[in-house]
């Protein structure tokens, strides 16, 4: 299925750039084979995707998508670490998840439910992503089945993490939220900022700091 053709940067500044003309195009290239959902794919095959993805470089606290947008994007992850919250109309947050190298953010279950996006994705840290057109995403998909396979199911597997997350804050208490967190997302727990971790775990900072100098954690 064709996607279309793919269309330059809109903002021709220095931070959004196409592969082909990055200065890192070659580093870039290796971080999109070790992608949990690119890594399937044959080089002949990668080639052809590239000219429609575009490499940006965003701040920490950077928003990538907005909440309630119905235009929408897939993201594949370079460096840094991004989050995806949810706010309500008193403006309270809920971080539903981060997500680091290797790793994707999409609305995809939006995009086919047809619905806005029911969260936002904004950058922890400063971060570099390679991001394309969802739309020019899903028409990839449908002519390779492997790699929309492995997609569908990461999908799926992000979305159970969510609920299985969303159900601790309510079972666990404080310390048990931690060492959960440390037992599944080791390589996170060092990087993240405090306030970061102690909002997703719903703790006050204070709280975490206090578990910490108490040997708890």
């Amino acid at each position: 299925m064709m996607l279309g053709r793919p269309q330059p940067p809109r903002n021709r500044w220095s931070a959004m750039t196409l592969i082909a003309n990055h200065p890192e195009r070659n580093i870039i290239r290796v971080q999109l084979k070790q992608n949990v959902i690119l890594k399937s794919l044959r080089d002949s095959e990668m080639a052809a995707l590239e000219p429609y993805l575009t490499v940006v470089n965003h701040q920490k606290g950077d928003l990538l998508l907005n909440q309630g947008v119905v235009e929408m994007e897939q993201y594949f992850i370079l460096d840094g670490i991004l989050k995806r919250q949810v706010t309500n109309h008193e403006a309270k947050e809920m971080i539903l998840r981060f997500s680091s190298e290797r790793e994707i953010e999409t609305s995809y279950a939006a995009w086919c439910l047809k619905t806005p996006t029911p969260y936002s994705i904004v950058c922890v840290t400063k971060a570099r992503v390679a991001k394309m057109p969802l739309s020019q995403w899903v028409d990839f998909l449908q002519s390779h089945s492997v790699v929309k396979h492995a997609f569908e199911y990461e999908v799926m597997n992000l979305m159970s993490a969510i609920m299985a997350h969303t159900i601790t804050l309510h079972l666990l208490d404080a310390p048990g939220r931690v060492h959960r967190f440390m037992r599944k997302h080791p390589e996170l727990f060092e990087r993240l900022p405090k306030k970061e971790l102690a909002a997703y775990l719903n703790l006050s900072p204070e709280t975490l700091s206090r578990l910490k100098h108490q040997g708890k954690i």
